[in-house]
């Protein structure tokens, strides 16, 4: 395990993106030969364009298991790639197949990610919804369920304070 010690910069965005556990793991990705994979599969317009606009290289996010029975962010990606076309769309024998992408193109995104922090423990979303400062993350919000989420610098830093904690 590495320590969490990713300071703030002032060009830097930051974000979360959100996998199940079962299909696409945090540990997955750490046991890459070089800790990096492509983000795919998104088919969410707001999402997609986060990643195609917004995302660039050096941003940072938080990896958060979703679904399973304890949710919650288990360590930082940088963002090594920026947007660029979701192959996966064009590939009928892909789950993340879309019909709808023709001719070729696919007019879904995707960025490439890199594991440069597992957390020392898990950040569960029950601690999360208990700190005020976090209120107003997106991830908090009822009815939020995009899949990648941009995350405000406060917050940023509230959930790094939280992984530092030890249990005890």
């Amino acid at each position: 395990m590495t320590k969490v010690t990713r300071p703030l910069q002032k060009d830097r965005h930051y974000w979360l993106l959100k996998s199940d556990a079962d299909s696409f793991s945090f540990e997955d990705l750490w046991n890459l030969p070089t800790r990096t994979t492509h983000w795919d599969g998104v088919r969410n317009f707001q999402a997609r364009n986060f990643m195609r606009d917004e995302m660039k290289k050096g941003d940072l996010a938080f990896f958060y298991h979703s679904g399973g029975s304890d949710p919650g962010i288990v360590g930082i990606v940088e963002i090594a790639r920026e947007g660029y076309p979701d192959h996966t769309a064009l590939d009928p024998k892909d789950p993340h197949y879309d019909p709808r992408s023709k001719s070729g193109e696919s007019y879904w995104s995707m960025v490439d990610i890199h594991a440069i922090e597992h957390f020392p423990r898990h950040v569960s979303l029950s601690e999360l919804r208990t700190k005020p400062e976090l209120e107003g993350m997106s991830l908090l919000q009822k009815g939020n369920r995009l899949s990648v989420q941009k995350v405000g610098a406060a917050e940023w830093n509230a959930v790094l304070r939280l992984a530092k904690q030890t249990s005890g």
